[in-house]
């Protein structure tokens, strides 16, 4: 049997504002859970406060304290959610949840073609209508004409799975349309099959001044870039458990924390027993992990004890990569993240770069998303090609830093 469907994710949104709202999920246990969670709670743009996880192995509770906006859509949250817990059946008309996963068949690929006028925070606009829309960007090309057209690609994918209907397609015509209003020119959307998709990866090469960066972090990451605001504690301690390993983690805090963290441990096919996360300050965070290998044991091998550190260390200390860099006389923007193995890329970060951009007034010339193996790791780099203007008072660093407050969600 199970737990009936609408019990899975329960959400008690917050009564009085400055309070959290509360959201409980109670189902069967799966390798990474933890991480998938995160991310869509990320892709909603909450900001977990605090969390408490407990699993026996074959049943999980986990609780997220979440601050978010006014206009969350809390009904589709915990849909989402819900889906992405192990999959349900129906017995006698009820919903009930079981633990028999089949591996997700990977979705299909639309490519999302518009030509319209230019104008100042276009890009962020069209980004954030796919955003509300759940449709996500898999790569992008943006490229200026100079009769001041825009011609966009966009490679996407629907959460919906519903992007291949005639109603689906016309309600992104329209959304676009109501954004983009008498500019937009033309709008096409067609099925691409997942080897054309593959194989539209824009030709580039990454300046050094990104790849030597990361590829130095994974050799020592506290010997890269520059020197942070914040130390990153972690220790570890198999002492206090006879069959786990406590992971002990102090860190500034920032957007996406909480998934950073367990999407290092599931890429490490790590189980969490038991864990609590906390925001001591407004910037302080701790985090208690009680953690195991998947063949059940502790980890006691020091060399393994070792990079889980040094990866752990890394991502919080630097969980996107950014640099700004000449292009001829031109300015070219790139942020970097790295993949899940399971091929899963950071959330909204092209949101977050579109908006910082446009609150600054400073206009995009071309764009771009692909993925890029550095090292011995997957990345998704985004390369924005500025358009400055003619005596832009707004200085390089300026841009840097406030792209990377906007990615970090610092104020």
């Amino acid at each position: 049997m199970g737990i009936l469907y609408d019990d899975i994710v329960i959400i008690n949104q917050a009564e009085k504002e400055g309070e959290p709202t509360v959201i409980t999920v109670n189902c069967p246990d799966k390798t990474g859970l933890g991480c998938d969670l995160c991310r869509i709670i990320l892709f909603f743009g909450l900001s977990i406060n605090r969390g408490d996880v407990s699993t026996d192995g074959k049943w999980c509770y986990l609780v997220f304290w979440v601050f978010g906006k006014q206009n969350t859509r809390w009904g589709l949250l915990k849909k989402r959610l819900s889906e992405c817990c192990p999959s349900c059946s129906s017995a006698s008309g009820i919903s009930f949840y079981r633990t028999d996963l089949e591996p997700p068949k990977p979705s299909e690929v639309f490519l999302l073609k518009f030509c319209c006028h230019d104008r100042r925070g276009l890009l962020h606009d069209v980004t954030s209508v796919l955003c509300e829309l759940e449709l996500v960007i898999k790569k992008v090309k943006v490229s200026t004409t100079p009769d001041g057209r825009v011609m966009d690609l966009f490679f996407i994918t629907d959460t919906r799975e519903l992007l291949h209907t005639k109603k689906r397609k016309d309600d992104t015509y329209d959304s676009l349309r109501a954004v983009l209003g008498d500019s937009l020119i033309s709008c096409d959307i067609e099925k691409v099959g997942l080897e054309v998709a593959a194989c539209s990866q824009f030709p580039t090469v990454l300046p050094p001044a990104l790849t030597e960066d990361m590829k130095l972090e994974m050799l020592d990451p506290q010997k890269s870039g520059p020197a942070p605001s914040h130390n990153v504690t972690i220790t570890m301690d198999n002492s206090l458990s006879p069959a786990h390993t406590l992971v002990q983690i102090v860190c500034q805090d920032h957007k996406g924390l909480l998934y950073d963290i367990m999407r290092t441990l599931k890429d490490y096919n790590i189980q969490i027993s038991y864990g609590r996360f906390t925001t001591k300050t407004k910037t302080e965070c701790e985090v208690d992990l009680f953690i195991m290998q998947a063949d059940g044991k502790k980890i006691v091998d020091p060399s393994k004890q070792g990079a889980l550190c040094s990866r752990l260390r890394m991502e919080l200390y630097r969980p996107l990569r950014l640099a700004l860099v000449s292009r001829g006389p031109d300015t070219e923007l790139l942020v970097a993240n790295p993949v899940e193995l399971s091929g899963k890329g950071r959330p909204l970060v092209f949101y977050d770069i579109t908006l910082a951009l446009k609150m600054l007034d400073t206009g995009i010339f071309t764009a771009e998303i692909a993925r890029h193996m550095i090292g011995d790791r997957e990345w998704e780099v985004y390369r924005v090609l500025l358009d400055e203007g003619d005596g832009s008072s707004i200085s390089r660093n300026m841009i840097e830093e406030a792209v990377r407050k906007m990615l970090m969600g610092w104020e």
